[in-house]
C-alpha cells in the first residue's frame, strides 16, 4: 500500500464575534486571543470617529498601550473609496508598528483598511483583529489582500487570517447600503468560481477541495435565499450577510488559496479595474462577472442575476457605470489576469464576438 504523505495547513480566526454592539466587547477579546500590552489601531479618517476612537478608549482604560495610525484613503464616488491601498500605506504602518514595539494591530474600516492592517501583520509576523465597519466584500475573514500596482491595477497578494474578527452590525448597518449590496455579490460570485474550481480539477487535475467548496457554495446559496430579506436594511439582515462574508473568508483559509471564492469572474473585476478604474466596487463587478460566467457554464445564470436584483447590486454596465465597449474589453482580456489559473474562459479567453453575445445574451449590455 502506498505511503499516506499528504500535509496541510490551514489557519483560521480563533474568535469571531458578530452581532449588536460588539465593539464593546474589545477589551475581553483581546485578553482571550493576544498576548502583549502594545496594540495599534488602524484607521482612516471617518473609521477612525465611527468606532476607531471608541475601540482606542475601551483598550486604554483597561490597561493597554495604545497607538493610533490613521491614514489617507481617499474618496471617489458617492462616499464610497474603490480605491485600493499602494504598498507605500503598508510601508508606512509597518515602520510606526516596528518603532513603537507593537504586540498586535486592530485594523478598523473598510476593505483598504483591514488589508493593509493584515498586510502589515503578515510582513511583521503579529497577530491582528478584524473589525469592518463596513461590509463591502468577503475580505473581512480571508488570508488575502488587495493593492494598488500602478500598471496592473489591482493585484491579489498573500497575507494572514485576522486572529479575531470583531463585527459590529450596530455599526455596519450605518455604512451605505451600496457596500453591503457589493459585499453580498462578492459572495454569490462564488458559484461561479466554484464552477471554474471545479473545471480546473477535471480537466487539469487541480487539487480541489470538497470541504472549502461546500463552505462557499453554503454562503453563497443562503444568500441567494435572504435575498430580499438583504435589501429590508435591518440589522438582522446585515448580521447575516456578514455572517456569510466570514464563511467565504474562511473558505479561503481551508483551501490555501482563494480558489472557493475567485474565478473568471474575479479576473473580469480585475480587468475593469485595469481599465476603467474607479467606477465600481469590486463585489459589483465580481456580481455581474457571476452572471455571464455562470452562462457560459451552462449553469443558472437567471438565479444569480434575480438575487443581485433583489438585493439592489448592479447586473448591467449601466448600473455598473461603465461603458459597454469596456465590458466587452475586459472580457475579452479577463485570462490575462491569472494565465495561470484555469477557468471557463480557457487559456485564449473571448474572441470579440463571443464577448459581445455573452454580454448581450446575459442582458449585461
Amino acid at each position: 500500500m502506498e505511503r499516506f504523505t499528504k500535509f496541510k495547513s490551514m489557519i483560521f480566526p480563533r474568535e469571531v464575534i458578530v452581532g449588536h454592539n460588539t465593539t464593546e466587547h474589545v477589551v475581553g477579546l483581546c485578553q482571550r486571543v493576544v498576548d502583549g500590552t502594545n496594540a495599534l489601531v488602524v484607521t482612516d479618517k471617518n473609521t477612525k470617529k465611527i468606532s476607531g476612537d471608541r475601540i482606542a478608549s475601551l483598550l486604554s482604560n483597561a490597561g493597554y498601550n495604545v497607538k493610533n495610525i490613521t491614514l489617507h484613503v481617499p474618496i471617489v464616488k458617492k462616499n464610497i473609496s474603490v480605491v485600493w491601498p499602494t504598498a507605500k500605506e503598508v510601508n508606512t504602518v509597518a515602520r510606526y508598528a516596528e518603532k513603537n514595539n507593537v504586540d498586535f494591530l486592530i485594523g478598523v474600516g473598510g476593505g483598504s483598511i483591514i488589508d493593509v492592517t493584515k498586510l502589515v501583520s503578515f510582513e511583521l509576523s503579529k497577530p491582528f483583529i478584524s473589525t469592518p465597519t463596513c461590509a463591502s466584500h468577503d475580505g473581512i475573514a480571508s488570508p488575502r489582500a488587495s493593492l494598488k500596482d500602478k500598471k496592473k491595477g489591482s493585484i491579489s497578494k498573500t497575507a494572514v487570517s485576522p486572529l479575531a474578527v470583531l463585527a459590529d452590525t450596530t455599526v455596519i448597518s450605518k455604512a451605505p447600503y451600496r457596500m453591503l449590496a457589493s459585499g453580498c455579490a462578492d459572495v454569490i460570485s462564488n458559484l461561479s468560481a466554484v464552477k471554474d474550481w471545479e473545471l480546473a480539477h477535471r480537466l487539469k487535475n487541480e487539487e480541489f477541495s470538497t470541504f472549502a467548496a461546500s463552505l462557499s457554495q453554503t454562503a453563497a446559496k443562503l444568500l441567494l435565499d435572504k435575498a430580499e430579506d438583504i435589501r429590508s436594511g435591518l440589522e438582522e439582515a446585515v448580521w447575516q450577510a456578514v455572517k456569510c462574508m466570514i464563511v467565504s473568508g474562511v473558505a479561503m483559509s481551508v483551501a490555501g488559496t482563494t480558489r472557493p471564492a475567485s474565478g473568471a469572474e474575479h479576473m473580469f473585476s480585475h480587468m475593469l479595474d485595469r481599465i476603467a478604474p474607479g467606477r465600481a466596487m469590486h463585489g459589483e463587478q465580481c456580481g455581474v462577472g457571476a452572471i455571464m460566467m455562470m452562462y457560459l457554464h451552462g449553469g443558472n445564470w437567471q438565479e444569480i442575476r434575480d438575487a443581485l436584483k433583489a438585493i439592489g447590486a448592479p447586473t448591467t454596465a449601466k448600473e455598473l457605470g461603465i461603458p459597454k465597449k469596456k465590458i466587452i474589453e475586459a472580457l475579452i482580456h479577463s485570462q490575462e489576469i491569472r494565465p495561470d489559473r484555469y477557468t471557463i474562459l480557457g487559456e485564449q479567453g473571448l474572441t470579440k464576438e463571443a464577448a459581445k453575445k455573452l454580454a448581450k445574451i446575459t442582458g449585461v449590455i
